[in-house]
């Protein structure tokens, strides 16, 4: 016997949220971070160079097997690394490289938010997740339901901490994050869309495969195809439904194919998990990477737990509760912490979601105090900073950031300010709009918690971006290798790290030469923690040490310089 739905929802409940401003919210949160900025370490320029690498290679095979001056990349994550190239290849020459890499991963970004809307939309139309019936009528139409659901849940993704940075990097995890939406959003769709569903898993489980995540990309492939045989799906024909269930295992198994060829499959399991310290970090890491989305999580839980008992007739429930699943025991067991994390976002915000129906008003005026002065703080405090540090006043803000970034010189452009006090004054008016009385609207209690995300994100990448790009990246360290080099010719490297390789190319301009190669380069660059093995012939009379060049805000990050001595006659 199927239980009573928790949700009591009426018609004036899920009126439509105006489609312009989220619209604006998504774009606010979408574009700020791909603009204006240069690569950070570590994966981020990591990635880039690679991707520049693949730019220059003519040979099919480096692209299959892509290394950085003899050091591999991740073989299981080739499809990043293609997109970013094949968008510098294709893009006009006025067009930075860095930011040409980066069009691939915007557009894969704003269709995750997209997928994450239509997959909770299918889900919320689904018969055991409607509201209950009143006797008299006036209970929420379904479409408007899941309409409303649906905006929910992009805000809650979207007001999740952690999606913040790596979905604006040029990484493999983006990728991942953006087919295993497409890959749910499949799945959500069955019983609606065969078509539409069918080529999204088509395109969701290689792309996963080729992003770095084939394990994941055979459970959910596997889910598939039983989705597909699930009796309810009552729009598709027999034979076509056998069509769509063949080509989609076909696909399945050319992707699992190409994993066992590349052997991807060797997961690094986390040795020390009767270790306090490991389930102490994961436990912070959970806290605030999924914050706020992990409290609703919580109580959709607890008010929907005798639905929970049949997942397969209360599908809103148990796709999501899979689908985050997957990625939460990978963070647990692997060694790939929050970029397995990452992934169980949009069905943890799909989760969030359905907590919105069964709440109280005195639960969403909490809601909506909380998060007010909670981003109202934020944002204060990043006003004041750079205030702080275009005018002196107050003066303990700048003299912080002189000693956590010393040579720091702050500049002031018109454009950000404008992006950043536009901004502001879209949150008061929000925040003063809706701490009102107005009519309830499921996704209202969501609405601040996205929009104050979307406003300190902003802020930062906007106020205070020439400053993270100072702490943040290679930049100032390559430019000071740089003023003392010169013009030269070629540079030879030793001990350096992936991204440390990449800066040397992108920010210094050169292309390193591994140490004794083919060329005699006049500098050699080292890094300091591999000093004590250096050949003996470089640290002899052929070499002389010039200076030792550190990232300002990491002493330990350190380049030791040598300049090859002319041979006496």
């Amino acid at each position: 016997m199927s239980q009573p739905s928790p949700a009591l929802v009426t018609q004036d409940a899920v009126r439509r949220l105006p489609r312009w401003a989220l619209l604006l919210v998504c774009v606010a949160y979408v574009l700020p971070g791909y603009f204006g900025r240069v690569p950070w370490k570590n994966a981020d320029i990591a990635s880039f160079g690679y991707m520049l690498e693949l730019l220059d290679s003519s040979h099919w095979g480096s692209w299959l097997k892509p290394t950085l001056m003899g050091l591999p990349a991740d073989t299981s994550a080739l499809l990043p690394y293609w997109l970013g190239a094949w968008a510098m290849q294709l893009s006009p020459a006025w067009i930075a490289p860095d930011f040409a890499a980066r069009i691939p991963f915007v557009l894969m970004l704003g269709f995750t938010l997209l997928a994450t809307w239509y997959a909770v939309y299918y889900l919320a139309r689904q018969p055991g997740a409607q509201p209950v019936a009143f006797a008299f009528g006036g209970e929420a139409k379904p479409t408007d339901y899941a309409r409303a659901l649906a905006d929910g849940s992009l805000l809650a993704l979207i007001a999740t901490l952690g999606l913040a940075q790596l979905s604006h990097e040029t990484t493999p995890a983006l990728a991942q994050l953006f087919f295993v939406s497409i890959v749910f959003y499949g799945l959500a769709a069955v019983p609606y869309r065969s078509v539409s569903s069918t080529m999204a898993s088509l395109i969701g489980l290689p792309g996963l495969t080729l992003a770095g995540a084939p394990a994941m990309a055979l459970i959910y492939g596997v889910v598939s195809i039983l989705g597909l045989l699930d009796p309810r799906v009552t729009n598709l024909e027999a034979s076509a439904r056998w069509r769509a269930l063949l080509t989609l295992l076909a696909g399945s198994l050319a992707s699992t194919a190409l994993a066992l060829e590349y052997d991807l499959f060797r997961w690094s399991i986390v040795p020390a998990l009767a270790d306090w310290t490991h389930w102490r970090t994961l436990g912070r890491l959970f806290l605030w990477f999924t914050w706020p989305a992990w409290p609703l999580v919580l109580w959709t839980l607890w008010r929907w737990r005798r639905q929970l008992l049949d997942m397969r007739q209360h599908q809103h429930l148990g796709l999501p509760f899979f689908m985050a699943l997957v990625p939460l025991l990978a963070t647990v067991t692997t060694h790939a912490g929050d970029r397995s994390l990452l992934l169980s976002l949009p069905a943890l915000a799909a989760l969030a979601a359905f907590a919105l129906p069964t709440f109280k008003r005195s639960a969403s005026a909490f809601i909506d105090w909380f998060t007010v002065l909670f981003f109202s703080a934020c944002a204060i405090a990043i006003w004041v900073v750079w205030l702080s540090l275009q005018t002196g006043i107050p003066p303990k803000p700048a003299a912080n950031v002189a000693r956590l970034a010393p040579g720091f010189e702050p500049s002031f452009h018109w454009l950000p300010f404008l992006a950043a006090l536009a901004g502001t004054l879209a949150w008061g008016l929000l925040a003063r709009w809706r701490t009102g009385r107005h009519r309830t609207a499921l996704w209202k209690s969501l609405v601040l918690p996205a929009s104050g995300a979307t406003l300190c994100w902003l802020l930062l990448m906007t106020l205070w971006l020439p400053a993270l790009d100072y702490g943040r990246s290679y930049a100032p360290q390559m430019r000071e290798v740089r003023r003392i080099i010169g013009p030269a010719a070629c540079v030879e490297v030793y001990g350096l790290s992936t991204p440390q390789i990449s800066a040397v190319r992108f920010h210094g301009g050169w292309k390193p030469q591994p140490l004794a190669g083919a060329e005699q380069c006049p500098w050699l660059l080292v890094d300091v923690n591999a000093q004590a093995s250096l050949p003996g012939a470089y640290r002899a009379s052929e070499w002389s040490l010039v200076d030792r060049v550190s990232r300002p805000t990491d002493a330990s990050d350190t380049l030791l310089l040598f300049k090859r001595v002319p041979p006496t006659r």
